[in-house]
């Protein structure tokens, strides 16, 4: 079985991990009832539908 000849230093670990620790935007999608921008597969904090049905009631001001 091979071994390294070298033990792997704490920089050269950390550079071959850091490229995974990206921060990126969160997608959004337009809703079909009222049009406003919101997170996929979730209710519409706007006006309470999922998938075309009205799932919470809003109380509106």
């Amino acid at each position: 079985m091979a071994v390294p000849f070298r033990r792997t230093s704490k920089t050269k670990k950390r550079m071959r991990r850091n490229g995974n620790y990206t921060v990126s935007a969160n997608n959004t999608i337009k809703c079909p009832n009222c049009g406003e921008a919101i997170r996929p597969h979730r209710v519409c904090p706007n006006c309470g539908s999922y998938k075309g049905k009205t799932v919470v009631e809003t109380v509106e001001e």
